[in-house]
């Protein structure tokens, strides 16, 4: 549905609406006016951008859904500030992807009545992670380890993910129902033309850039293996050649990233006879459309990357 109007809220916004939360709150001694209930659309906080856009679908104009993580830091590595943590406490529901992503979460002063895990029941789809430690961006060192986190990258996954959010929404949206229902068509649909790009591409070998893409290897039979590696930082010398030692045991002709890889990696991977795709996960928000034009997006890229190996192949 790319036409969807985005109504997600990001940390611009954050300052706004502990303004207008705390203003729509009664004090102790006084009961709010019905104007006022009538005003206060719930608030639904979400920890991922994929959960914030699943939200939106499901429950329109009748409810606020808000996404604080700023562009520039990973959100699955974040750590909001006191005061961000605050309007989470404000929030009617806080809805969680679970599967370990952001962490802060564990630490936080939440109400437990007001958290929403989306992959609680979903234990048994869990993907174990090896582990990989290293360090990028602002949030400096980190790991991805014990259970596999980008549990959207298989829609049917996200689709169970979208059923407990509208079972939780159900409450204040008595329409969720239908909206989840049209939510899930589209994922159906986006796994049906995944399933049809990626057809055959386990035997000539995936490669991926940073291990975030197990829930899409899985679902999609890629049987690929990961590296990791960041988009702005050229690998040394040592990192290319564990790599160069690797491909000799295992094969590779396609590598997703998460971002564009520089033109000196892109010229170095080509030699090998690797050719870098772009594959953008859906972790932060896009700057324009919504999960559904990214993913379209990123189907182009596949397509046009199995052209330009000499695969006649068309989803």
């Amino acid at each position: 549905m790319p036409g969807h109007r985005t109504r997600i809220r990001n940390c611009g916004r954050i300052a706004l609406l502990a303004a207008l939360l705390a203003a729509c709150q009664p004090g102790e001694d006084a009961e709010p006016t019905a104007s006022a209930v009538a005003r206060r659309l719930p608030v639904v906080f979400t920890v991922s951008y994929p959960l914030a856009w699943m939200a939106d679908r499901i429950g329109g104009e009748a409810i606020e859904v808000v996404f604080p993580a700023p562009d520039d830091v990973d959100p699955a590595h974040w750590q909001p500030t006191p005061e961000t943590i605050l309007n989470y406490q404000g929030a009617d529901l806080v809805l969680l992807n679970g599967a370990g992503y952001a962490a802060w979460v564990q630490f936080a002063a939440l109400s437990p009545g007001k958290l929403v895990d989306t992959s609680r029941g979903l234990s048994a789809r869990l993907i174990p992670a090896g582990e990989a430690t290293h360090s990028h961006g602002p949030g400096g060192a980190h790991d991805h380890r014990n259970v596999a986190s980008h549990t959207w990258l298989d829609p049917i996954f996200a689709a169970a993910q979208a059923k407990a959010i509208a079972s939780a929404l159900e409450v204040h949206v008595p329409n969720a129902p239908a909206g989840l229902e049209r939510l899930q068509a589209d994922l159906a649909h986006l796994d049906a033309r995944l399933a049809a790009v990626f057809r055959g591409w386990s035997d000539a070998g995936v490669l991926y850039s940073h291990p975030v893409y197990q829930y899409l290897d899985a679902r999609y039979g890629l049987a690929g293996w990961s590296v990791s590696w960041e988009p702005d930082e050229h690998p040394s010398d040592a990192e290319w050649q564990r790599l160069a030692e690797r491909l000799r045991n295992q094969r590779a002709s396609v590598m997703l990233w998460e971002g564009e890889p520089s033109p000196a990696t892109t010229a170095k991977l080509r030699e090998l006879g690797i050719t870098p795709v772009v594959f953008e996960t859906g972790a932060w928000t896009p700057a324009q459309g919504d999960y559904l034009t990214l993913m379209q997006q990123n189907i182009e890229r596949l397509t046009e990357a199995r052209i330009d190996g000499g695969n006649e192949h068309h989803p």
